[in-house]
């Protein structure tokens, strides 16, 4: 009968207990005075991965592998079910429903930034440092006239810019988003 991963982690577990408290695991005899073991920079090290052990023993899901994940993708039959909004979005708002449009769970979701260093490449909207010395994105003329415009809102630190996405602004993203991801 095998050994579960649970079973082979608290052996390990014990094992490490043993030498780091200068114990033969095999034998359950003191080691020797000069033994490695008994270093105390190697003992110190032992209690560490004992207690990390410990933290996976208590928590399995942190021994499961992380798998990175890939780059956003989207199909056009998946685009094609997007909702457009008649009331103008952020494009945080817009990025997360293409994002959940995705099936692929093993994706990146899709940033808002991705879709604007488009539109700033394509000069629908540009960079420019406001009065406080810092980068904004501003809506040029060919961004208001697809329908991207700011409006001026109090947050809880105060007045800022918003810039919203019209239907039309929105349908522009959608039907380029394949040019948007290629960037």
């Amino acid at each position: 009968m095998a050994a579960t991963d649970q079973e082979i982690m608290q052996r390990a577990k014990l094992y490490i207990d043993k030498l780091a408290n200068g114990i033969n695991p095999l034998t359950d005899e003191p080691l020797r005075e000069d033994d490695i073991v008994n270093n105390v920079r190697i003992s110190r090290c032992l209690f560490y991965v004992s207690g990390v052990l410990e933290k996976v023993l208590q928590n399995p899901r942190m021994a499961e592998p992380h798998s990175r994940k890939r780059a956003f993708s989207i199909s056009r039959e998946q685009l094609e079910k997007y909702e457009y909004s008649q009331e103008p979005l952020l494009i945080s708002v817009i990025a997360d429903r293409i994002s959940a449009l995705s099936a692929d769970e093993n994706t990146k979701k899709l940033s808002s930034s991705r879709i604007t260093g488009w539109l700033v490449a394509h000069g629908f909207l540009e960079e420019r440092v406001d009065s406080f010395g810092k980068t904004r994105k501003y809506v040029t003329k060919a961004g208001n006239e697809l329908g991207i415009y700011q409006e001026e809102r109090n947050g809880l630190r105060g007045p800022y810019l918003a810039t919203l996405y019209t239907i039309d602004a929105q349908h522009f993203i959608i039907d380029n988003m394949e040019a948007i991801l290629a960037d």
